[in-house]
């Protein structure tokens, strides 16, 4: 490998490190101000909604309704997205958020290796989505985006439209993913996708209270933020002393296929 392909890769890392570390950052300043709404009383919880309301914009849908996993959901309480064959050797599990840029990093760096091991059968990943960003910014994009993703599994079509969602994915402070009319812009771009049912199943928030539900055991899980991945349970992606790379991943992968 050349000296310019290796200080590429490094710095690809050390990108997606420094991302990873600014969500958790900004994670921390919402818990912080969620203290400080809790001294001030109404007057400071009055302002923190105007900012909110001020960065939503998206179509908003009703989670009070049944929680209907999308077609093939697996796992505890059918909260995974399955993609690839179960007889697979090695398990990835990937908790992620559409709005996170650090996700969008990591699926760039990773998705291809993630792909060649799953269609060789060696991986099975195990997708499970959250919406903090919805809850760090305000908006609707990260729900309605994962609701989407959803409905495109009922389609048999989630690993594209995934893949096209972080191709497409906006600057995080703005909730384009939470208009309705940009998901299914985007449908058009996967072959078979754009039907009227998905575009019932998206207007209708079909799977939103699903993804509700997983953003719950995302925050019961007590993971430090997304992405989070696990290689048969154990969480490689946070470790700094030996960081993980799509090489190290497949050599992992391909080991425990022998």
């Amino acid at each position: 490998m050349s000296e310019k392909n290796r200080e590429g890769k490094r710095a690809a890392r050390d990108r997606l490190a420094q991302e990873r570390e600014q969500q958790k950052a900004r994670d921390k300043r919402r818990r912080a101000l969620i203290v400080v709404s809790a001294v001030v009383g109404v007057l400071g919880l009055a302002a923190i909604a105007g900012v909110i309301a001020a960065n939503a914009g998206g179509d908003k849908k009703d989670a009070s309704g049944p929680v209907v996993p999308p077609a093939g959901a697996s796992g505890k309480d059918s909260l995974a997205i399955p993609v690839g064959k179960d007889s697979a050797k090695s398990t990835l599990t990937i908790w992620e958020d559409f709005r996170c840029p650090a996700c969008a990093s990591f699926e760039t760096q990773y998705s291809p290796t993630i792909h060649e091991l799953t269609e060789k059968g060696q991986l099975k990943v195990e997708y499970h989505l959250a919406t903090i960003i919805d809850g760090n910014m305000g908006g609707t994009g990260s729900v309605n985006a994962a609701n989407a993703a959803a409905c495109a599994q009922d389609a048999g079509k989630f690993t594209p439209y995934h893949d096209v969602l972080y191709k497409n994915q906006p600057p995080e402070t703005d909730d384009a993913f939470g208009k309705d009319a940009r998901l299914l812009e985007l449908a058009k771009e996967v072959d078979g996708l754009d039907s009227a049912e998905f575009k019932s199943c998206v207007e209708d928030g079909k799977h939103v209270s699903w993804v509700n539900k997983s953003n719950d055991a995302f925050r019961d899980g007590k993971f430090t933020g997304t992405p989070t991945v696990l290689l048969d349970g154990k969480n490689i992606f946070a470790d700094q002393k030996n960081p993980l790379t799509p090489e190290k991943l497949k050599k992992q992968v391909e080991e425990a296929a022998k």
